[in-house]
This record gives C-alpha cells, sequence and structure tokens, in this order.
C-alpha cells in the first residue's frame, strides 16, 4: 500500500498526531491515524471484524478531507 500524507490535527505540534493519508495505490481509499479505542468502547461497534480495528480522531481530521492542501 502507498500513503501519501494529507493533513494532521490543527491542534497538533510534534509526534502523537491523528492525522489523514490518501491510498494512492490500486486499492485507493484513506488511512485514517488515531487514538486506538479501549475494550469497552470497542463493544460498543457494530460487526467489526477480526483484521478490522477503530480509532478516534478529532473532528477536524475528518472535516478537512474537502479542503485543498
Amino acid at each position: 500500500m502507498e500513503l501519501r500524507f494529507m493533513y494532521k490535527t490543527r491542534d497538533s505540534n510534534i509526534g502523537n498526531c491523528p492525522a489523514m493519508y490518501e491510498v494512492t495505490s490500486a486499492e485507493g481509499g484513506y488511512v485514517v491515524q488515531g487514538k486506538r479505542l479501549g475494550l469497552r468502547d470497542r463493544r460498543k461497534l457494530r460487526d467489526l471484524g477480526r483484521s478490522e480495528t477503530a480509532v478516534w480522531v478529532p473532528a477536524d481530521v475528518i472535516e478537512r478531507a474537502g479542503e485543498a492542501e
């Protein structure tokens, strides 16, 4: 998988930053970097597959998806 960094949260300084990446290889799509959910919150998710995970990101990481670089 080939990734292109798009942006990180506006409140980010250095490291440990939720971010968004575009997948530039054939499979396409996006990768979201965020904080791993704990077991209590993971149990609230529907149909989470064995190979899947879930992360929390600040709203601005998703909302910025429509902005130009």
